[in-house]
């Protein structure tokens, strides 16, 4: 029995496990080429999480890079433009040059030289609307033309941009100075230009690098780490298979498991259906959510926890043949193995061939009686008794004609008529009489014949054990019916007979007449059980008629079954 990780884990692992052992004494791995590098599944894992944590790093430090470059050109825009603001307020620069003439250039420059030092900015720029230098780092530049965008500034706006001036590159904003001139308020009377060289910028972006990089370096290194323990779990968890090895495995076990005659089910330690085959699903009715629908007596047996080899169960439809074992990996038990055999058609084959034997044993013993009689009659003619001969043959032959005469007669069914025939016969070896009341009366066709012959064979079965149990006389009666589209069965017999009570217990597999129990061992009593499986597949029932009278036996079993329109 195999099975196939994952959905077979437990005799998948039983199989592979050998052939690793195998390959190992052998000196080199199961289905590995000499010469050949084979990766693992392991370690095709590990070198793809790696990679794409690579890739993750990467990209995330670019993204991380971006995003400080884009923070730190922010930051110093916003710095620029709070000291330009801070700049175009100040009521000396904006009074000086509302008033050109009367201004104090010298003094405006070293205030604004003043607030460049304190802030630390690049530069800073006053200039009037004719764009001519007010202030300026270098005082040789103080005077000139101011070189960049400013017009919008002197429009009343505001510029911010990258601009490579008379310092180099730097990130500038230009502002305007608004002051009261003629007694208008908000004049733009010049502007203010504020600015960061962009290697100051970059010096601070290469300052915040270092907490980056370290920062993606720690996450890189768990990464590492995770992938390898990731590896190192799959390694064991597939037992160090390639995935060939997977795939080639799981091939052939779905194909065997799929292909096995005998239905095979895998149950968990919790009692969860693992692993279902085809044959089993034909076996046994199917839930809607796929998992089989278990009888009673089958769930009790999966639920004992001891080994079962060849137990016979009877289902509504069905006589199986089952074997339980625990299935276990290293030790531990993993889960249950079950296997289910169909043997409802051998059972119908062993009740056709009981049939026949059955008729083999009448003629057989009525040989043997004819030849008895063949020998009375001729000592009869040769002592001269010639008409004690013709009324002793005459006797016999009508006694033993007319069983057999009433079941042909009444019993169109030619199986069940030939099952009577032989069941009277070896009831009677058996010191049992067995009647057929005359109102028997069944047309052929009515109900398969395997059917009738099965409940019929063992209720009859069944009352001879009972008589034989019980002082003479030992008799049994069997009248069958055909009325209002039901075939009825009654078979009376003269032992104790089934008490009411005692009937659905007497229908399971195991019931033992003798000493009105189930049987532990499980090995007889399946007569009844079977009985018990036509009754439900047909739809009928099954009931006790206790005795009335003494003459009535010990009771009556009465079979019902419906026959389809």
């Amino acid at each position: 029995m195999v099975t196939s990780a994952p959905r077979w884990p437990a005799s998948g692992r039983f199989v592979h496990r050998t052939g690793r052992r195998a390959g190992r004494r052998a000196g080199r791995r199961p289905g590995r080429r000499t010469g050949q590098r084979h990766w693992t599944l392991a370690s095709r894992v590990l070198v793809l999480q790696l990679l794409v944590v690579l890739l993750v790093v990467v990209g995330a430090t670019a993204a991380l890079g971006w995003q400080l470059r884009t923070d730190t050109r922010r930051d110093a825009t916003v710095e620029v433009t709070d000291v330009a603001a801070a700049v175009a307020q100040a009521p000396d620069v904006r009074d000086g040059l509302a008033d050109p003439a009367t201004a104090d250039r010298a003094a405006i420059a070293a205030h604004v030289e003043a607030v460049r030092r304190a802030t630390g900015v690049y530069f800073i720029t006053v200039m009037d609307r004719d764009r001519i230098r007010w202030t300026h780092p270098d005082p040789s530049r103080i005077g000139g033309r101011f070189v960049g965008h400013a017009d919008a500034a002197l429009a009343g706006g505001r510029v911010v941009e990258t601009y490579t001036g008379t310092l180099g590159p730097s990130v500038r904003a230009v502002l305007p100075i608004r002051a009261r001139v003629d007694g208008r308020d908000g004049v733009v009377v010049g502007a203010v230009a504020v600015g960061v060289a962009t290697r100051s910028v970059t010096a601070d972006l290469l300052d915040r690098l270092p907490v980056l990089l370290l920062a993606l370096a720690l996450a890189l290194a768990l990464s590492v780490v995770g992938s390898w323990a990731l590896s190192r779990w799959v390694r064991r968890r597939t037992h160090g298979l390639e995935p060939a090895d997977l795939t080639r495995l799981w091939e052939v076990n779905d194909a065997v498991l799929h292909s096995l005659r005998e239905g095979l089910v895998v149950v968990d330690p919790a009692g969860r259906q693992q692993v279902v085959n085809d044959e089993a699903r034909r076996l046994l009715p199917s839930r809607d959510d796929g998992t089989l629908d278990v009888p009673p007596a089958l769930q009790r047996l999966l639920g004992s926890g001891e080994d079962v080899v060849d137990d016979v169960q009877v289902t509504d439809d069905r006589v199986l043949v089952v074997s339980r074992q625990d299935a276990r990996w290293e030790g531990r038990r993993v889960g249950t193995v079950v296997t289910l055999r169909d043997h409802t058609e051998l059972q119908a084959l062993t009740r056709d061939l009981d049939a026949v034997r059955g008729l083999a044993d009448a003629l057989r013993s009525q040989a043997h009686e004819a030849a008895n009689r063949l020998h009375v009659v001729v000592t009869l003619v040769e002592q001269g008794q010639p008409e004690r001969a013709v009324e002793f043959a005459t006797a016999e032959l009508a006694a033993a004609q007319q069983l057999t005469d009433l079941v042909v007669a009444d019993v169109a069914d030619p199986a069940v008529a030939a099952l009577l025939v032989g069941k009277s016969a070896q009831a009677a070896e058996r010191g049992v009489e067995l009647e057929v009341e005359p109102d028997t009366a069944l047309a052929d066709g009515l109900l398969p014949a395997r059917d009738l012959v099965t409940v019929v064979g063992n209720l009859v079965d069944n009352g001879v054990e009972a008589a034989l149990a019980h002082e003479e006389p030992r008799w049994v009666r069997v009248r069958i019916t055909a009325a209002d589209g039901v075939v009825q069965v009654r078979v009376t017999d003269s032992g104790e007979g089934l008490r009411a009570a005692e009937l659905d217990r007497a229908m399971q597999r195991g019931w033992s007449r003798k000493e009105h129990r189930l049987s532990p061992e499980g090995a007889h009593g399946l007569g009844l059980a079977l009985v018990g499986q036509v009754v439900r597949r047909h739809g009928g029932r099954v009931r006790v008629e206790e005795p009335v009278t003494v003459d009535d036996g010990g009771g009556t079993l009465v079979v019902d079954l419906p026959v389809a329109p």
